[in-house]
């Protein structure tokens, strides 16, 4: 799975400098996640470190993009190669 930051985000500048393998950026309003980058910190972490440090807790699971834990950590090799 994929994470998303919903509209509750306040822009804290927070998650972007947690995220391992820079999948958060600063969107048009509020900060964003790159499914293609989220690997959930699978393979750094045992647990999101976005979440872990959000004040707000506006990070949640990405509905359109689920993904099981073998497919994120694929997804971690490829990054790290990269």
């Amino acid at each position: 799975m994929a994470l998303r930051i919903t509209d509750e985000c306040i822009n804290c500048d927070v998650c972007e400098p947690q995220c391992p393998n820079t999948a958060i950026h600063m969107g048009p309003e509020h900060y964003v996640i790159d499914p293609s980058r989220c690997t959930e910190c699978v393979g750094h972490f045992d647990e999101p470190q976005c979440q872990v440090f959000c004040p707000v807790e506006c990070i949640e699971v990405h509905p359109d993009h689920v993904e099981d834990e073998d497919t994120l950590l694929a997804k971690f090799r490829l990054l790290a190669v990269s």
